[in-house]
């Protein structure tokens, strides 16, 4: 089925083009205005989702899903469970809240049935969508975005599914305990499963809890930074999985009495800063440092932005419009390259169209739907800041434009 390209008909900001001679930041941002920012993200993340979901919805997900890779097989097990877990991680607070116009809500309820169709379709044995017949180490990590959007939206998601489906999701990721994950940001998959049962009040593993937490404190390298196990990698995992999961992980942990609040507190600082490093990468045309692996995921690298902005987490100096603003800006400049989709609708590896090479070994047409944890905000009411305020320019633009800022600072 070829989708129509509804991004392309939405008003946006011009990122891509530089900064007009002889205009401030602010008057760059308003001669470039979007007209409505929700609904350029809202007909964006219907092309995203749309032919997953639509498929998965109907049991065709192994059937209608193409699987590419980098080394041109087609068989990659994981990559559907993939496509699925990350989708619905990015999606879940948009599906929880119910904020919007009618528009808005009609897609919505559609989005919400094709989710639950398409999780009950992925547990039960007796699909041919069944995604759990095996168990290898990359199961781990998507039932653990899985996992996460289960935390995401609790009733849209999780309590909507029928007592048998969630039967078999406890089972499921009952069964993901079998993989030793390696000394890495992998303990946090294993420690989000384990935040999904404490929170819904299942028997739980205080040691995967607790574990991860302990050892991604003394991975800690400063400035808002952790590393990837002991050592400091210059990517961005801290956003793709390392601190939107651990702050949602020891959130469960202080609400279930697990983790006394004030344990917390260094972690939501250091969450803080980060989200301020994040809106410093986004240039004023939209892009930022195509720095190490998982690039392919493209603006799931503002995964962390995001949630921060979703969970009113941003600096103090940081304005929630310019956040939407600068994401905006990377949505239109990513997802409008030339074939970042396929002809069926389907996302192809690459950062800025299609781009094979680009792409590791692990990645496949699965993995890239991470890209939609960019969507996040859409969790917040329209009301909100966020939507409501007039457009802001985000730093770098503000910066480049020549006004005159305060100096940034390390945490």
């Amino acid at each position: 089925m070829k989708r129509r390209n509804f991004v392309k008909s939405a008003p946006f900001i011009g990122a891509g083009a530089l900064l007009a001679p002889g205009l401030s930041a602010s008057e760059e941002v308003e001669s470039k205005a979007v007209k409505n920012h929700r609904e350029y993200w809202l007909n964006l993340l219907d092309q995203i989702a749309g032919p997953l979901l639509n498929a998965g919805s109907k049991r065709r997900l192994k059937k209608d899903m193409p699987v590419e890779t980098t080394t041109g097989s087609t068989e990659k097990a994981s990559t559907y469970l993939e496509g699925v877990g990350r989708l619905l991680a990015g999606l879940a607070p948009w599906l929880e809240s119910d904020s919007g116009g009618a528009a808005e809500v009609g897609m919505r309820k559609r989005y919400r049935k094709q989710a639950v169709e398409t999780v009950t379709s992925i547990v039960d044995p007796t699909s041919p969508d069944y995604l759990f017949d095996h168990m290898e180490p990359q199961m781990l990590v998507d039932a653990a975005f899985l996992a996460h959007a289960f935390l995401r939206a609790p009733q849209q998601l999780w309590l909507s599914l029928g007592r048998q489906a969630q039967q078999q999701v406890v089972d499921c990721f009952t069964a993901t305990r079998e993989v030793n994950p390696y000394y890495s940001n992998w303990l946090l998959f294993s420690a989000m499963i384990e935040a999904f049962f404490l929170k819904n009040n299942l028997p739980f593993d205080i040691m995967r809890l607790n574990l991860p937490v302990k050892k991604h404190q003394e991975w800690y390298l400063g400035d808002g930074m952790y590393g990837d196990g002991e050592d400091f990698h210059w990517d961005y995992y801290n956003s793709y999985v390392i601190q939107p999961m651990l702050m949602d992980i020891v959130t469960v942990m202080v609400d279930k009495k697990k983790m006394k609040e004030e344990e917390m507190l260094s972690i939501a600082r250091r969450f803080t800063r980060y989200a301020a490093i994040q809106e410093r990468l986004i240039s004023p045309e939209g892009t930022f440092p195509p720095i190490g692996r998982s690039i392919a995921y493209r603006m799931g690298a503002f995964q962390h932005l995001a949630q921060a902005a979703l969970q009113q987490r941003l600096p103090q100096d940081v304005k929630p419009a310019q956040v939407r603003c600068a994401l905006t800006s990377v949505m239109q400049r990513l997802m409008e390259a030339p074939d970042t989709f396929d002809a069926n609708g389907w996302l192809t590896i690459g950062l800025v169209g299609h781009q094979n090479s680009l792409g590791e070994h692990y990645i496949s047409t699965g993995s890239l739907y991470l890209c939609s944890t960019a969507f996040l905000p859409l969790g917040l009411p329209t009301s909100d800041d966020f939507w409501s305020d007039a457009d802001e320019p985000w730093t770098s633009m503000k910066i480049w434009s020549g006004e005159n800022l305060k100096a940034d600072h390390a945490l």
